[in-house]
């Protein structure tokens, strides 16, 4: 039981059930270490925060291109599509 337990903790899991069912159907566990991907993902918002008080601005002053903005917030779009995909494959790992 004390090897069990060491299991869990070196895992991160601290329920037995789910450790004793994750290991009962699938004979393993595995733990990814996401910090780079939670770092991408705060990046990507404060990215998309910046850009629409950005465009929040331009709007009120009328000193950029509608244009402009509207390519920085497609090419922001296509980000997030890639981190959605990253996360989805993450996700899928069994």
């Amino acid at each position: 039981m004390a090897r069990i337990h060491q299991k869990m903790e070196e895992m991160g899991i601290h329920s037995l059930a789910a450790y004793l069912r994750k290991m009962a159907l699938d004979g393993y566990c595995v733990k990814l270490d996401l910090q780079d991907v939670k770092e991408m993902v705060s990046l990507l918002r404060y990215a998309n925060n910046n850009l629409n008080q950005y465009a929040k601005r331009a709007n009120e002053t009328g000193s950029i291109y509608e244009e402009d903005i509207r390519d920085l917030q497609e090419r922001l779009d296509e980000i997030w599509e890639c981190a959605r995909e990253i996360l989805s494959r993450l996700a899928a790992i069994q």
